[in-house]
């Protein structure tokens, strides 16, 4: 296993996803995955000491599901960043590289974390209720630096000198945001980042080739008010990725080492995360996602579950009048409002052809029900999607 800090400069699914065998050794072929696993913790220090013990149950339960899954790539979400790759390092050690209840052991030699926004101070009332400080005046909402941070897990090689990274970009800097220039002073339009989080294009070696990582975790379009300024950023923030891989339209882009421009046309990608969005429910500004489902650029693999459609029949509420198909749902959110949605993703370059796909939420009858359940979760409200394709 390399190192986190390093990097910082298997079974397949059962029935409850209903996948095909893990991919095969060809170097084309491989599994690629998101899993917001919901191991953000309320203080700096926490994530590291529980996962310096193999006994945390969270952990343990959330190991299992991507053990079960057992992608090539992985995007996890809300994994506090910790310098030095710490967490991530324990993560590996003391849980996935341990077998639970019958899943093996997965091996990830590679890792990639690094700083995001959330919790970082900004010096500005953000939410202008008259004070300075908290995790609502953060540059993304954290109660410290580094919570609800970011991986990228991966059995292939990362290009670690090749990441770019996009934390410090201005959302003043887009052409044509939806900034609520009512609500920000000019001072903080002119501090503002666009990510709540952070996108990553993180190069990973398949083979011979080059599969270009993007990752991110867009803030949730809810907690504002009328002025709708975190549905607007989370807009804003899909929007990014849109323009980044479209030839033209990413120009403006610059990451935080002042290299300029977005993707390079013939680049293979895949889009990976939470984007708190969904192309038909919820609270999302203008259809935010569809900004990418419905570009010439991109590939939906369109993962379904079973687990999704008994549970927005039995929970009922909101779900009852969602416009949706529940089958794609990837979160079980309240029932009142806004019901379970998809807001999870794993989005392709037309380079790539889907072989199959999957959201792992199981049925109740299934034995493995156990690793999602119900409100309180055993794991994380988010449950992990996959794709396995294959790069012409």
């Amino acid at each position: 296993m390399i190192g986190a800090a390093a990097l910082l400069a298997a079974t397949p699914l059962a029935t409850a996803a209903s996948a095909n065998a893990a991919p095969g050794p060809t170097g084309q072929d491989l599994r690629v995955a998101t899993y917001n696993l919901s191991l953000n913790r309320n203080a700096a220090g926490d994530l590291v000491r529980e996962l310096s013990t193999p006994d945390n149950a969270q952990a343990k339960a959330v190991a299992e599901v991507i053990q079960r899954a057992n992608p090539d790539v992985v995007l996890l979400n809300e994994f506090d960043y910790v310098e030095g790759g710490t967490a991530v390092d324990l993560f590996r050690d003391n849980y996935l590289e341990v077998g639970h209840n019958g899943a093996e052991a997965v091996d990830y030699p590679y890792a990639y974390t690094a700083p995001v926004n959330t919790g970082v101070p900004s010096g500005f009332d953000l939410n202008n209720d008259g004070t300075i400080g908290g995790g609502d005046d953060a540059y993304g909402f954290g109660l410290f630096p580094g919570q609800y941070g970011m991986v990228v897990l991966s059995k292939y090689p990362i290009q670690t000198d090749a990441v770019r990274t996009f934390q410090h970009f201005l959302w003043k800097d887009m052409p044509g945001n939806v900034l609520p220039t009512d609500w920000y002073s000019p001072e903080e339009q002119d501090n503002f980042r666009l990510s709540s989080k952070s996108h990553w294009d993180v190069p990973v070696t398949v083979g011979k080739r080059t599969v270009r990582v993007l990752a991110a975790h867009p803030t949730p379009p809810t907690f504002d008010g009328p002025e709708d300024r975190n549905g607007r950023r989370n807009h804003d923030e899909i929007r990014f990725w849109a323009d980044y891989i479209t030839p033209g339209k990413g120009g403006y882009i610059y990451d935080d080492n002042g290299g300029r421009g977005g993707l390079n046309p013939s680049s293979n990608f895949v889009i990976l995360g939470d984007y708190n969005a969904d192309p038909h429910d919820g609270d999302s500004y203008e259809a935010a996602i569809n900004q990418l489902l419905d570009s010439k650029r991109i590939v939906d693999p369109q993962a379904t579950s079973e687990g999704a459609v008994e549970a927005a029949q039995l929970q009922a509420g909101a779900n009852l009048t969602h416009t949706g198909d529940p089958r794609y749902d990837t979160a079980d959110f309240a029932d009142g409002a806004p019901g379970n949605l998809r807001v999870d993703y794993t989005l392709l370059s037309r380079s790539f052809t889907v072989r199959d796909a999957g959201v792992f939420w199981p049925v109740q009858a299934d034995p493995l029900f156990r690793l999602t359940g119900v409100f309180p979760f055993p794991t994380s409200d988010h449950r992990l999607v996959w794709a396995d394709v294959t790069l012409r």
